[in-house]
């Protein structure tokens, strides 16, 4: 197998606990509108798509005003949850020096605003460790279509097939296959069946990290 020359991050749920400050933040904004949001459904069958397709489906068709106020309405609440709260997910800080250490590119993909991603990775002091960002403002469309992963890869100068996907929803590796990159999921939020069109499953980014030295 071809060494790889570039990494391409899923952001919430991969490198950072945030899954449970998006819900409560999706929960808050949705009930002015009526509409309860459990645990069950947003972690089974919402994590890995846009805010536009989320509200849509939870809310029927929408105007794009709507839409737009929703997502302001959303965001704003999940960075102040999430302000003074964010935690590295285990092994992640560990992978990404890594990786740097290296010489492999690095790049965030995620479906989540450019302002969510900055503050995180400045959160955790690792901006400077990606040399692009891929965020909801730069692709039209979101996961399960390749576009993002693509527009990251175009940036970067490198391959498609030089490089590997790190995520934690089925919509991801979708995205990750469809723009004919290696795929490895990390079972954060889905369980490991549900990941299943991924080339490697692991637990933890330990087990990634041993990977990756291998191939090295």
């Amino acid at each position: 197998m071809t060494a790889i020359r570039a990494i391409l991050w899923d952001m919430d749920g991969v490198i950072v606990d945030s899954m449970d400050y998006h819900y409560r933040a999706f929960r808050g904004v949705l009930s002015a509108y009526g509409r309860a949001l459990s645990r069950d459904e947003y972690f089974g069958e919402l994590i890995g798509l846009r805010n536009d397709a989320i509200f849509s489906r939870l809310l029927g068709p929408l105007r794009v005003e709507e839409v737009s106020s929703l997502k302001s309405a959303k965001e704003g609440a999940y960075r102040r949850l999430i302000a003074g709260h964010v935690e590295a997910l285990p092994g992640a800080l560990d992978l990404i020096a890594l990786a740097r250490k290296a010489g492999l590119h690095q790049a965030i993909v995620s479906s989540t605003p450019r302002g969510n991603i900055a503050l995180i990775l400045q959160s955790l002091g690792i901006e400077e460790a990606f040399d692009v960002v891929v965020g909801e403002e730069d692709a039209l469309r979101g996961k399960p279509d390749p576009e993002g992963f693509l527009v990251a890869a175009s940036r970067l100068g490198v391959a498609p097939a030089l490089c590997v996907v790190i995520e934690d929803a089925p919509e991801g590796i979708a995205a990750g296959k469809a723009a004919g990159m290696r795929c490895i999921a990390v079972t954060t939020t889905r369980a490991a069946e549900n990941l299943s069109r991924a080339d490697l499953v692991v637990a933890s980014r330990d087990a990634i990290v041993w990977h990756f030295i291998r191939d090295f």
